[in-house]
């Protein structure tokens, strides 16, 4: 998994060739986050992770305040759009990403 991913597309496929994940961070929910959100749009859901980093990088509407894992959802939101896919799909698809990475049953 490569944590807090910030990188262009050309290195984010240079680790999918490697077989990593790109975890996507609250990061992508802020306005001026326009090389981020292309990112997203470019990448196959089945490669991306959801995170919230504590304590820094909280998504909208929390900009600016201590970041909790309880606002996953908030980025998981923001993927949908940028993707326009289903919520419950990225909820789906990246739960089963980590569970896959993580060995979780």
């Amino acid at each position: 998994m490569i944590h807090c991913f910030s990188g262009d597309y050309e290195m984010a496929a240079m680790c999918f060739d490697m077989g990593f994940y790109i975890s996507i961070p609250g990061t992508v929910t802020f306005r001026k986050a326009a090389l981020l959100q292309e990112l997203v749009k470019r990448i196959p859901l089945e490669r991306i992770l959801i995170e919230t980093d504590a304590p820094f990088l909280a998504p909208v509407p929390f900009r600016g305040k201590r970041n909790e894992p309880s606002y996953v959802h908030y980025v998981a939101d923001k993927i949908a759009t940028i993707k326009r896919l289903d919520f419950e799909e990225v909820a789906r698809v990246t739960s089963q990403n980590a569970k896959t990475l993580f060995h979780l049953p």
